[in-house]
Order: structure tokens, then sequence, then C-alpha cells
């Protein structure tokens, strides 16, 4: 959906919309320009490409938006339960010390083992459902007017979480993924994904145990180089941070690159992926350019991710 759309889709939208908060000027089933404003708001807040366009991503996270603690059994499935809901729940569990993994609103296996410890140690049924027993006592221990500190956001700011030993994985499109790859090949084992979406390149990722991802995109509208790392309204991935910062730092050194940018955002292949990934973009650049970036990203991951000085 886009401005100048109208009819019962966009009805749906507007009404997403505006449980959410995010209330238009518009007719209820006009896409215009009110409405883009609020799609853009809502991309921002999610960590999205600010298109004002509801693709399928945008329309996938407006319905998980509406998703709220308690409004179903939450459990483990495939393809897996997503929404707001299991956010909170994944919140929860961590501010008492239970790691379901990244809070990244994916009822995965870390999160039912983290459910499945707390119903042990509360008496529960431990069946990892969270049923209505077990909502109630999650709320009773969580202590709301309390400062959150999540036990994920201690793991991650110690670096202790995600620490596979798989290959490096590069997938993506343009002339980065075979110079990167070759970059790479000789400090550690390199997996190249170029012709795979998104869902199968993180599936495939996740089950060699990667040490890293690198999503690389050639973009004729970028200017410069653009290095996004996880980050959502709930969190943020302090290794991909720390990853991101530290290739900008090192490119922003090298003469004549184009500028750097960093930025955390919730796009697919960040969160699909469970170990540190980084998305980079880059817009038209020389030979020579492409080469020091490649030569960049393939030194700082020696440093960052294999440990060598």
């Amino acid at each position: 959906m886009r401005h100048g759309d109208s009819g019962a889709r966009v009805r749906e939208l507007r009404q997403r919309l505006e449980v959410l908060g995010y209330r238009s000027a518009d007719p209820i089933d006009v896409y215009g320009d009110a409405t883009t404003a609020l799609v853009e708001a809502f991309q921002h807040a999610r960590g999205l490409p600010l298109t004002g366009e509801v693709d399928d991503t945008t329309w996938g996270r407006l319905v998980e938006a509406g998703w709220q603690l308690g409004d179903r059994l939450l459990f483990l499935t495939r393809p897996a339960q997503r929404g707001d809901d299991v956010a909170d729940l994944q919140v929860q569990l961590a501010q008492i010390g239970f790691n379901p993994g990244r809070i990244d609103g994916i009822f995965g296996r870390a999160t039912e083992a983290a459910l499945r410890d707390f119903q042990q140690h509360r008496g529960l049924e431990v069946d990892g459902t969270l049923t209505r027993a077990t909502l109630a006592e999650l709320r009773r221990m969580v202590r709301r007017d309390s400062a959150r500190h999540l036990v994920t956001d201690a793991l991650d700011l110690a670096m202790v979480t995600n620490q596979l030993s798989g290959p490096i994985v590069v997938c993506g499109n343009g002339p980065l993924v075979a110079r990167v790859s070759r970059a790479c090949s000789p400090t550690g084992a390199v997996e190249v994904l170029d012709d795979l979406g998104c869902t199968d390149v993180a599936q495939r990722a996740n089950a060699l145990g990667a040490s890293l991802v690198l999503s690389l995109a050639a973009k004729d509208d970028v200017d410069g180089v653009h290095v996004h790392y996880w980050a959502s309204y709930r969190s943020h991935s302090r290794r991909g941070e720390r990853l991101a910062s530290a290739l900008a730092s090192r490119l922003s050194r090298t003469a004549d690159l184009p500028r750097v940018e960093v930025t955390g955002m919730a796009l697919p292949i960040l969160r699909e992926t469970a170990m540190t990934t980084l998305h980079i973009e880059h817009g038209p650049a020389s030979e020579e350019a492409l080469a020091a970036i490649a030569h960049d990203i393939a030194e700082v991951v020696d440093r960052l991710i294999h440990n060598r000085p």
C-alpha cells in the first residue's frame, strides 16, 4: 500500500495505526499525506526504512504490534509466534534473571528454555507455554516500580553471548560480496550465500552456527556507506554496535573513501539471524574504493571476531 491507495485494506491499516496511537486527518479509507507521515513515524519507531509505504515487513510489524501480553497462549511453534506480547514476555523473563536470548519478539528455543526454567523455579507445570497461571506468577515476580535491568543486556555488555565458532557468512548483492569473501577467507572459514533470500540466509546461518553474518547491498540511491546493526524499540546488540562503530572508524581513516553512517535498525536480516550481523549498504564506488572497503571489513572482522591483534 502507498500514497493514493484507497479501500478496505487502507481502512484496516488506519485502524491498526489508530490502536497504536497514530491518528490521521485523512479520510479513514484514503492513503493520503497524513497517513504516509504516520506510516513513516511507525517505521522510524520500529527501526525500519522510512519509505512511507506499507510493504510486507511493515505490515507484519503492524500486526505484531497489536498483540498484548495475555491476549493468547505463547509457546514454541513453527513458524514461530511473533509479536509485542512475545517481546514483553522476553523482557519480563530477562528482568528476573531468566535469559530468553535476544529481545526480538520471536518465540524461539531460547525463549522457551527461559520460560521452562522460570516454571520449574516457581513450581509450575513445566510445559514451555505461557498459560494464565504462568503469566500471573510472572507478573507477581516482576517489580514494575523498579529500574529495568535485563540479564540479556548484562550478558551482551559483558560480551559473553552468541560466542559461535562457525564460519563467517557473506550474503547479499553487488561487487562487495565476492571481494569481502575473498578478503576474509585467509583468516577463517567463509560461506557465501549470494543467491538466497533473507529468510533462507538466516536459516542457513543459524544452522551453521555462524560466528558473523555480513549482509551486503549495492544501492544507487545510497550516498557513501551505511552500516546497520540490530536495534529495536526494546533492545540493541552491543556487540553489533561495537563492530559497526569499529568498522566506521576504520573506513573513515582510509583515504578517498565515501562518508560512513552507523545506524541501529530492525531489518529482517538483522532480526532473523541469531548471531552478530551487519547489513552494509553502499552506493556507486570505484574499484579502488571497493577494494579498500573490503580490506577494512576483513581487518576489523579479524580483530574483533577472531580476536587477533
